[in-house]
């Protein structure tokens, strides 16, 4: 939909008044901290999963059967090829 160059400043000066006009509410402030500890976990979490991939593949390098990469991992041998296997290995 196609808008003038007067609608396009008009639009602007109404963002730019609101802005300038906001006063953020008490119920808006966000615990930094929380944030951090979020952030933090989600890192953990993929460092995890990357080590457990690196020892996946080192176990299946070994010899290991799927069967006992699921049951270290708690879950079953498929699951765990279906998850951590390679597509050429089926």
């Amino acid at each position: 939909m196609p808008r003038t160059v007067q609608d396009i400043l008009d639009h602007a000066d109404e963002l730019a008044r609101r802005f300038e006009t906001y006063e953020p509410a008490a119920d808006d402030e966000r615990d930094a901290e929380v944030f951090a500890a979020l952030r933090d976990a989600a890192v953990s979490r993929s460092a995890a999963e990357r080590s457990i991939r690196s020892a996946v593949d080192q176990a299946r390098a070994h010899g290991y059967s799927w069967a006992f990469i699921g049951s270290v991992l708690g879950t079953s041998g498929e699951a765990a090829r279906q998850r951590y296997g390679t597509k050429q290995e089926t």
